[in-house]
């Protein structure tokens, strides 16, 4: 008897067996950049510069470690720069009337310094950080990070508890997943946002004292760090969005929008020394996006009850934050831009004045940017309201995403 194999080789027997799909490579990833989605790519990429910092730290003779700025913040200043600049900066302006606060923001405040006390006991109270080009590296590693964490968080601990709480259908799985990473990403940031800010004089939206001390150029570590955090994770969801590794949304143009907007005023508020300001607004996207992750949680798992009592709560604090206080910070740039010292109102960057007056529109243009898009998912926010209190649940941005996918798709 013929084998098959002596038959296919005579052409009388065609196999249908299709041929192996090729693996992806560490290699293929990087290049492709699919690292971003796989977290074990992304974690191999990451090892590069762990474990070539500890070789050049504590194996290898180097006298300057070439992976540091990928892990570790640069460009500390000296004490006596920071003294010299600190007894510039009382020279003008008021100082905040922090006792007017009420007794909520009071004690808040003065939970994040008792907790400061305690977690860093030894840090010198006059630590500060400059800013410069290598501060792109540590963006890139922790744009790395974030890519491991986002996939890990979704894949292998949100996407299971969802099929183990009975969410059936693999679109509602990957939803729900994401919205757990974004609970996890903004209820901690907005924690952190409030922690760095109360060490600002601007602390809870005394908007005057964004403008009093500029520039804003010499940063507490926790200040960059949350800076510097922030714009890798954005960076991070800008790519996966550009680069189409995931299913979009109907509101994908404006969530590109949106990123956009985010990245510039993240890195120009940066550039320029408006630190401060840019705490108040990341404080103000933050902490709403908090607890619409978790409205949207708990309408995938059909508590409805529990989503509809949450996602009340939830349009209350995005009214308070996103559309109140962001509008009240937009105006700030339009009224008290003037409360510059007329020193900084001049062009002198190695002094870290970049602020004459038509800088103003530059500050302004970014923020109402943002504030349209607010007031547009707010139309969106409110819609939803309404079609749940006709008993109609969920996100129409979301419409349609349930039915099974299509063979062209």
């Amino acid at each position: 008897m013929t084998a098959p194999a002596d038959l296919a080789a005579e052409g009388r027997v065609h196999t249908t067996e299709k041929p192996a799909k090729k693996e992806h490579t560490f290699f293929d990833d990087i290049v492709s950049m699919k690292w971003l989605v796989y977290p074990s790519s992304a974690a191999k990429f990451a090892m590069i510069f762990i474990v070539g910092y500890l070789l050049c730290e504590y194996v290898l003779p180097v006298g300057v470690n070439p992976f540091r700025p990928f892990l570790m913040l640069s460009y500390r200043i000296p004490e006596g720069e920071v003294i010299k600049r600190m007894a510039m900066e009382q020279a003008h302006g008021p100082r905040p009337t922090l006792s007017l606060d009420n007794s909520v923001t009071t004690a808040l405040r003065s939970f994040c310094h008792s907790l400061q006390a305690t977690l860093f006991p030894h840090q010198p109270a006059l630590l500060r950080y400059g800013k410069g080009w290598l501060d792109v590296c540590f963006m890139a590693f922790y744009i790395i990070v974030f890519s491991f964490l986002r996939q890990v968080i979704t894949g292998h601990i949100f996407k299971p508890l969802a099929a183990h709480w009975n969410i059936k259908l693999e679109n509602k799985q990957i939803r729900f997943a994401e919205q757990g990473y974004a609970l996890t990403y903004w209820g901690i940031m907005g924690a952190v946002g409030v922690y760095v800010m109360s060490f600002q004089d601007s602390w809870w939206y005394h908007l005057d004292h964004l403008w009093y001390q500029y520039p804003h150029w010499q940063m507490r570590p926790e200040l960059k760090l949350y800076y510097l955090l922030q714009a890798s994770y954005w960076l991070q969801q800008a790519f996966v969005m550009l680069l189409g590794l995931e299913r979009p949304r109907k509101d994908y143009y404006e969530l590109v929008a949106h990123h956009l907007v985010t990245l510039w005023l993240i890195g120009w508020s940066y550039f320029i020394n408006l630190t401060m300001i840019g705490t108040t607004v990341f404080v103000c996207m933050d902490i709403p996006d908090t607890w619409l992750a978790l409205s949207k949680m708990l309408n995938y798992l059909d508590m409805n009850m529990c989503a509809a009592v949450v996602y009340s709560t939830f349009m209350v604090v995005w009214s308070y934050f996103r559309i109140y206080l962001s509008a009240l910070t937009l105006y700030s740039v339009y009224a008290d831009y003037t409360l510059i010292p007329a020193y900084a109102r001049t062009f002198h960057p190695s002094q870290g004045h970049w602020l004459v007056w038509w800088m103003q529109c530059h500050v302004f243009a970014p923020l109402f940017l943002l504030l349209l898009l607010n007031l547009f998912w707010y139309v969106i926010m409110w819609r939803i309201l309404f079609r749940a209190m006709r008993g109609v649940c969920g996100d129409m941005r979301e419409d349609g995403e349930d039915e099974a996918p299509t063979k062209e798709e």
